[in-house]
């Protein structure tokens, strides 16, 4: 049993506090790799909750592996998001308090997988070009990105 529904199983749909970790994947073009998501049709950023055991690092490189065939290496980090604002209750009625932890990485190996059960598409898109349908939840992260605004961002 993985450990959020292990969670579940004890606290029902109440609201926990989760970590989230994910990355800005740039290949040497400076483009931004981003994930078409499966459960909304949307492009984000390829990241997830963070398992026991795990640190941060690890959940982005496991996430981001999953979901695009991508291995990243070094890691920087991008920025923080926490608070009320990221609440959020899934379809199922699950409650949730996120933790986002960021990262950007500008090396990494293997070969990008077009789509898999989490992904409908996995494409590098021109920060100039990103597409209009972002997931809503990732836009301000993006936004930061793409920003003048001093890193790591704490917010």
């Amino acid at each position: 049993m993985d450990y959020i529904n292990y969670l579940r199983a004890m606290v029902g749909q109440e609201k926990v506090i989760m970590v989230v970790a994910g990355a800005f994947v740039l290949n040497k073009e400076s483009q931004l790799l981003l994930q078409r998501r499966t459960d909304n049709g949307h492009w984000g950023l390829p990241g997830g909750f963070m398992d026991l055991g795990e640190s941060v690092q690890d959940t982005a490189r496991r996430e981001v592996l999953e979901e695009t065939g991508i291995k990243l290496e070094e890691l920087e980090l991008f920025g923080i998001y926490s608070g009320p604002m990221y609440d959020k209750t899934f379809a199922n009625g699950d409650q949730v308090s996120m933790v986002q932890i960021l990262f950007t990485c500008n090396q990494f190996k293997g070969e990008l997988v077009e789509h898999n059960l989490e992904s409908l598409e996995n494409k590098f898109f021109s920060l100039n070009e990103l597409p209009e349908n972002l997931f809503n939840e990732h836009r301000i992260f993006i936004e930061d990105f793409l920003s003048k605004k001093t890193k790591p961002i704490i917010s």
